[in-house]
């Protein structure tokens, strides 16, 4: 089983995540104290056929976006430590998901070299009490520790509440795809013979 076991305790944040990659994405017990974010860290969980556990403690007197950053990249380690020296994997992933009147794109390349291009405009608005920036600001805190090239973009939505959410999907879809196993790949699919 590819997974990995990961805890964060900061003087703003203490977060305890499990992560199997290799799992049916109807094991998850998601608990951050932000209930629109628990929301959409089951879209991962469940679309990225993952088991995913996250207990999180943050200073939510403050506002969300410690919690949100922190989970972000001890999820983002995760995810790394859990493939390893990736032999075998697909690498890439994408996925274009509909809901609705929303429609994103997401694309992915677990390369080792983070980078985020994040275009989708969700405004500064809140969904129950989550704020709307804070999307970007997990995904980029994904980014950085997997270290995964990673695009997003919503191609078109009104309602916010839908177009957060296939931003979630899509990512949770192009993953799943980016960590399957691929019987014809003989170590990593990369000419360089790594992917850090």
């Amino acid at each position: 089983m590819r997974s990995a076991s990961i805890e964060r305790s900061t003087k703003e944040t203490k977060i305890k995540l499990e992560l199997s990659l290799d799992g049916s994405g109807s094991c998850y017990e998601i608990n951050t104290g932000v209930g629109f974010f628990d929301h959409m860290l089951t879209h991962i969980a469940k679309h990225g056929f993952l088991d995913l556990r996250v207990s999180a403690q943050g200073d939510l007197e403050v506002d969300a976006h410690h919690t949100v950053e922190d989970v972000g990249i001890v999820f983002g380690q995760a995810l790394k430590k859990a493939c390893g020296d990736k032999n075998g994997i697909s690498r890439y992933g994408q996925a274009i998901i509909p809901m609705d009147e929303a429609l994103v794109l997401v694309a992915l390349d677990l390369s080792g070299r983070p980078y985020l291009k994040f275009e989708a405009d969700l405004g500064k608005g809140h969904l129950g009490g989550f704020d709307l920036e804070l999307v970007k600001e997990f995904f980029q805190a994904v980014s950085v520790q997997a270290g995964m090239n990673l695009h997003i973009r919503l191609l078109t939505g009104d309602n916010l509440h839908h177009c957060a959410e296939a931003i979630f999907k899509a990512f949770g879809r192009a993953l799943a795809a980016a960590i399957q196993l691929d019987k014809r790949i003989e170590g990593v699919p990369s000419t360089k013979g790594v992917l850090e």
